[in-house]
């Protein structure tokens, strides 16, 4: 994630689109996640084994042990001080991985070779987007023979909207042409939310999202149907149960760009034709297709800048990229009596292991109030009053200076495609990259969405727990319990960090810079192995989308894009400095320090106030910044040198 020398793009997160990181967890889920480790904790990964879903190459967990990346010996540490390490003869990362939550393997097979990633890279293995791309292709003649059935329908995924919906519009477009009714499916999927690390709050936005949706479309004559299917893979199936039962013959959806999805929908598409059944499955998610890029030698981008230039180059050439899809007309009059049992069905509840209490419910309702009204209400006031100062302002947490539709764009109650179109209306201008300076940046920063997609679906292994340069495996990571646990609770001793952590902790979500600041903070002071605290965001965020978090946490740890592990190491005093000055933010989240005067805010042990910080129950500074910061470019350059074969 290229962010200058930021974390994650400045507004990536906070701002607008993507979010990367936390959300709200109770002290007692924290401890019981930094310290048993038994969690479930799979995310947007390789497919496993049991899910029907495999690579045409053959699936990694057929090599689990001839895969597996060997080591040097690895130090750990437990909660009590007890340290162990394990030579290369007894060490098992794939254990480790277990141990302190990495990998689940219920879900997921051993870790990826890097020769195998080597060979997504030179092209030698077709990448899931590619596999699905030939199978809409080599069936598209036999699919468009298909005649429309008795009804129309369109599975919602991570597009909760009606409005500028492609997917939807075109389903609605064909019902129109057949004169018969649309009907909008959702799946609820445990496994997939257990799989993919979804927050419970995040879930608990999606379930009240669905609720106004729901009411929306029966406005409309149109039914939701809202299921709980237990098992992920027997998802495909209960659609095309549904289609069946309802004498169905086209399904319309948007893709998804993770490889578990990516897989499904391949599957689906030629199994659906083998039923008779028309998948559609359409770009909608993006603005700009994944695939449409590329470098003058043909390659995908993998910095951003020069990809922006050709997103911008190519959306002046395609303007109807841009352009508002149809929202779906009222259904035929009978509709509503041929399918009065979907009109009547409700919402079913969380899972048991995502829900959250009556009284966490009504806070994060309030927080965060769901449907596509409030992010078109939030995206309004936004370019209303406050995006001309956006370049200023962006990175100032104790500022409002941002659109805080992330979680909108992350569910699809917003479709980035819209927040672009009504940006550059605001500028009055049709270029994208003119006018301006705050609504420049703003687009910008709405693009990055696009480019950690482009990224998800070009490098699919980063799905299956490798970093974006897996050359970077073999940097030695600590796992010590205690210090983790300290980095969940906002106990580090550094006021910025734990002010960003506890933020999350309370409301789900995190300014945009904090999260570059405490991501940074875990992988180059602590050394901790990035992938914990990735999962610890996604599990807590109720924003969380995986490209931008998985290409934020490579950001930080120096191991995805443009990674530069020499010299991008944030000092959190000075971030802390530059970007809380007064010490607003520190102060609003770390009441022990609300008397703490002037700058010592930032260092109260360093700059005398360390015996009015004590006396508040405040902890001192858990390392030295600058050993630490020593230690890690040691570890990167002795990991970056040995053998990653």
């Amino acid at each position: 994630m290229r962010v200058l020398h930021q974390f994650i793009r400045p507004s990536i997160f906070q701002n607008t689109t993507i979010s990367f990181g936390l959300a709200l967890l109770s002290p007692t889920t924290v401890r019981r996640f930094s310290c048993s480790r038994t969690i479930a904790m799979p995310d947007k990964r390789k497919a496993p084994a049991s899910s029907g879903y495999s690579d045409s190459a053959g699936s990694a967990s057929n090599k689990r042990s001839a895969e597996s990346t060997p080591r040097k010996a690895i130090k750990t540490e437990t909660s009590n001080g007890t340290k162990k390490e394990e030579s290369p003869t007894d060490f098992d990362h794939t254990r480790v991985e277990e141990r302190f939550g990495i990998v689940q393997r219920e879900f997921y097979p051993a870790e990826m070779s890097n020769k195998r990633c080597a060979q997504y890279n030179n092209n030698e293995i077709p990448r899931p987007i590619e596999v699905l791309e030939k199978a809409i292709s080599e069936t598209k003649k036999e699919r468009e023979k298909i005649k429309v059935g008795d009804a129309v329908v369109h599975w919602f995924k991570r597009d909760l909207r009606i409005k500028d919906n492609k997917g939807l519009s075109m389903a609605a477009k064909k019902a129109r042409e057949g004169k018969v009714p649309l009907v909008c499916v959702f799946v609820v999927s445990p496994e997939d939310y257990q799989a993919h690390f979804t927050s419970p709050m995040r879930v608990d936005f999606d379930l009240r999202t669905l609720e106004v949706l729901k009411a929306d479309l029966a406005e409309l004559d149109i039914p939701l149907l809202v299921e709980t299917v237990e098992k992920r893979k027997e998802v495909p199936a209960w659609l095309m149960g549904k289609c069946d039962e309802w004498g169905t013959k086209h399904l319309f959806c948007n893709i998804e760009y993770e490889v578990d999805e990516l897989r499904r929908e391949t599957k689906l598409t030629r199994s659906c034709l083998n039923q008779g059944i028309n998948l559609t499955a359409v770009h909608d998610d993006v603005v700009v297709p994944p695939g449409a890029l590329a470098t003058g030698a043909g390659k995908q981008y993998a910095v951003y800048s020069p990809w922006y230039r050709a997103w911008v180059a190519h959306i002046h050439k395609h303007p109807n990229l841009l352009d508002e899809w149809e929202s779906p007309g009222q259904n035929p009059g009978d509709a509503r009596k041929k399918f009065k049992h979907l009109f009547d069905s409700s919402i079913p509840q969380a899972p048991p292991n995502k829900r959250l209490s009556a009284e966490d419910k009504k806070k994060f309702a309030s927080l965060w109030p769901a449907g596509e009204h409030e992010a078109h209400a939030r995206l309004d006031k936004f370019l209303e009053s406050r995006i001309k100062q956006y370049k200023d302002k962006r990175n100032l947490p104790a500022v409002d200076g941002t659109a805080k539709v992330s979680v909108h764009h992350s569910a699809g109650t917003l479709a980035a495609r819209t927040s672009v179109r009504m940006a550059r209306d605001k500028n009055g201008t049709n270029k994208l990259d003119s006018g301006n300076a705050g609504i420049m940046c703003w687009i910008s920063e709405v693009a990055w969405r696009d480019f950690y997609k482009h990224v998800l679906a070009n490098w699919p292994y980063i799905c299956m727990f490798k970093p974006f340069k897996y050359e970077y495996t073999n940097v030695e990571w600590e796992y010590n319990d205690d210090h983790f646990k300290k980095w969940c609770e906002g106990q580090t001793g550094f006021p910025i960090v734990d002010a960003a952590v506890r933020q999350m902790n309370s409301m789900a979500y995190m300014h945009n810079r904090c999260r570059m600041i405490v991501a940074s903070f875990l992988a180059k002071d602590l050394l901790l192995d990035w992938r914990m605290g990735e999962r610890y965001f996604m599990e807590h965020l109720i924003d969380g989308d995986f490209a931008s978090n998985n290409g934020g946490w490579g950001f930080s740890a120096s191991t995805g894009v443009d990674p530069q592990p020499y010299f991008r190491i944030f000092n959190p005093l000075l971030q802390s400095e530059k970007f809380d000055p007064d010490g607003e933010y520190i102060r609003k989240w770390v009441p022990e320090l609300q008397d703490v005067k002037g700058k010592a805010i930032h260092d109260p042990y360093g700059r005398g106030e360390g015996k009015r910080a004590s006396k508040a129950g405040y902890p001192k500074p858990m390392v030295d910044h600058k050993s630490c910061r020593e230690r890690a470019l040691a570890r990167y350059k002795d990991g970056i040198g040995r053998n990653t074969a």
